[in-house]
């Protein structure tokens, strides 16, 4: 049986400062701007975080805006077509997604900033900003929780401060 794709609402730049609820992390990392860069554009890129179980580019390289890939999380009970709006090589990228298996908000993005801070380390920081649809308002809290674990397993994974 076919899953079915629930549609979610665009979302640019400005999203991530008007979400109804936005999640935002630093870490400081004591590994060169490019080697964070590399995790995170690699082939199943954020493997280390539990509630992901797989992160699959679906656009050839090289990556840009426009890319697109597809994410299985909370052990494949829900996937998530992304699509990239921004893109600066080596330093940011930002997506939407677009679609959902499981209609939970109408609008999700993500963005990921890398920057040196010396030679050997650099600071990553990750927004996660959502609109939930109004039927799983309600779930806010426990939304929040389990989308902080990608911070938590994020600092576990490169021992960030």
């Amino acid at each position: 049986m076919e899953r079915p794709w629930f549609q979610a609402g665009p979302a640019g730049e400005g999203f991530f400062e008007t979400a109804p609820l936005l999640l935002r992390d630093r870490f400081d990392v004591a590994r060169p701007a490019a080697s964070v860069w590399e995790d995170l554009t690699a082939e199943n890129p954020l493997s280390w975080c539990r509630i992901l179980r797989r992160v699959t580019w679906t656009s050839p390289r090289p990556l840009g805006v426009g890319s697109t890939r597809t994410v299985s999380a909370l052990a494949g009970a829900m996937v998530l077509r992304e699509h990239f709006f921004r893109w600066e090589e080596g330093r940011r990228y930002s997506f939407c997604v677009e679609q959902a298996s499981v209609p939970l908000f109408r609008r999700l993005a993500e963005d990921y900033l890398v920057e040196p801070t010396g030679e050997g380390s650099c600071a990553f920081t990750w927004t996660i900003a959502v609109e939930p649809n109004l039927a799983s308002r309600p779930l806010n809290p426990v939304n929040a929780a389990l989308l902080r674990t990608l911070f938590t397993d994020t600092r576990r994974h490169y021992a960030a401060r």
